[in-house]
């Protein structure tokens, strides 16, 4: 890598270490063990809290870096227990072990093959917690992970973590986290939080207004803002654990941002800090709901790049107009913002959502969370972003008619997929007609509109 110096070092063990820019990678755990106060003898705890599969590829990131040092570091995973494999998933989940001579002989050293023996005979019932532990993420079973400490329960999760990692999807985050906070009120010291959770809540009370996840976060426990970070970035979680190269931002208050950014960095996964968390959140949201009307014109369209670059042009001029209401000075998309959403739009579950409801080979019956996928929080983030703009409240003068309207009506494309998706009044076809703008209007127009007037509305974001 460019930039970077790597070299192996051994370990009295005979283990082998990696050194990155200088630092081996137990002098980059003393530095951050140190910024915590942690004794000698008191190891570094991190929870991961939800087992998606971003969530189940970071905590064995860390693991893989981290945990050959084990009087230091300590990482877990929590998740429900009782989601039964299917009957299904378990041959595939048998296929993918016998393709991998690596994982079948760990298996078997581990004496764990022959439930995967069973399982696929029919004979027995695996659980997604326990597959786990042998590094299967249920939503993501072509892609094994090195074996993960699982705990299903929450209050021995998360009762002494030093760094907690949401994982959840937005609309479990704020449950799930009230009921963290029970836990920690006989707390001394305070918890470091990252949340890679995308996705908004809106509330309409005292005035409209978004709730982010790090918000709710905040909410929910009292830990204090500047203590709760926002870590995302363009990036496929089982590409990033085949150790394709990515990179990422993780956004929050300095005193944490900066020191985190190290200590996460790895050679093939660069980890960027950066002070503006309102805008990597809201984008982090919006571009679920657009990569949604993405997989739609993709698979209406037979793929042509024509369409799907008309969407792109319409849909992130629709995402900067609405940054522009949420923040005074929001950061340009562009670079890593621009190439997450692009990202996004091109392979994830949302996009894969909108393909497979275009197809037909789902339907909206089935809901958001779809098996072997996960949550698809792009459709929660429609009805509240939908929500949010449609109140008269936050009215702003129509450019050509000159009269107070909604801020969505500028926004065709969200318009187009919630009638999609949340009142189901329309078919997926109607993301086509979206894009044939009756006005002629050049989506730059709609920047512009957004660039040049005092749009930006602390109130939306519940801020004075």
């Amino acid at each position: 890598m460019v930039g970077s110096i790597e070299a192996k070092s051994y370990l009295t063990n005979g283990s082998v270490q990696l050194q990155h820019n200088g630092l081996n990678l137990e002098e980059k755990l003393d530095e951050f063990r140190r910024l915590l106060g942690k004794s000698d003898k008191d190891p570094l705890k991190i929870v991961s809290i939800g087992a998606g599969a971003w969530g189940s590829v970071f905590a064995a990131l860390l693991q893989e870096s981290y945990g050959g040092f084990r009087d230091k570091f300590q990482i877990r995973i929590w998740r429900r227990s009782g989601r039964a494999v299917s009957r299904a998933t378990a041959e595939h989940l048998f296929e993918v072990i016998n393709s991998r001579e690596d994982i079948l002989r760990r298996l078997i050293r581990r004496c764990a093959y022959l439930k995967y023996v069973e399982a696929r005979l029919g004979d027995r019932t695996l659980y997604a917690d326990e597959i786990l532990k042998d590094g299967f993420c249920l939503n993501m079973v072509d892609t094994p992970l090195c074996p993960l400490k699982v705990v299903t329960n929450l209050q021995e999760a998360v009762w002494d973590a030093d760094i907690v990692v949401n994982g959840l999807p937005s609309t479990e985050t704020r449950q799930v986290f009230e009921e963290i906070s029970m836990y920690w009120k006989e707390r001394i010291t305070v918890p470091v939080i990252i949340s890679l959770s995308k996705g908004i809540e809106t509330a309409l009370e005292p005035v409209p207004h978004i709730i982010t996840p790090t918000k709710m976060i905040h909410q929910a426990t009292g830990v204090p803002i500047e203590n709760v970070l926002y870590l995302g970035g363009p990036n496929i979680a089982a590409e990033i654990y085949n150790k394709e190269y990515a990179n990422a931002r993780i956004c929050g208050a300095e005193k944490w941002r900066k020191p985190l950014a190290k200590f996460l960095r790895q050679p093939h996964f660069i980890v960027w800090d950066n002070s503006d968390l309102v805008t990597h959140e809201v984008m982090g949201g919006l571009k679920n709901v657009y990569a949604i009307g993405a997989g739609m014109v993709a698979a209406l369209t037979n793929e042509s790049a024509t369409s799907k670059s008309v969407y792109f042009a319409h849909c992130t001029s629709e995402m900067i107009f609405i940054t522009h209401l949420l923040a005074e000075e929001p950061e340009k998309l562009a670079g890593p913002l621009l190439a997450d959403t692009y990202v996004t739009l091109l392979k994830g579950r949302n996009a894969w959502y909108g393909q497979m409801l275009a197809k037909g080979e789902i339907n909206r019956d089935m809901g958001d969370s779809i098996s072997g996928k996960g949550m698809i929080q792009g459709v929660s983030a429609v009805g509240a972003f939908y929500q949010l703009l449609s109140q008269s409240s936050l009215s702003i003068m129509h450019p050509e008619e000159k009269k107070p309207v909604a801020p969505v009506e500028s926004c065709p494309i969200l318009k187009t997929l919630y009638k999609i998706l949340i009142t189901r009044e329309q078919s997926t076809q109607a993301i086509l007609q979206a894009l044939r703008d009756e006005t002629l209007n050049d989506p730059r127009d709609r920047i512009e509109i957004a660039q040049s007037h005092a749009f930006y509305r602390p109130s939306l974001l519940d801020q004075p």
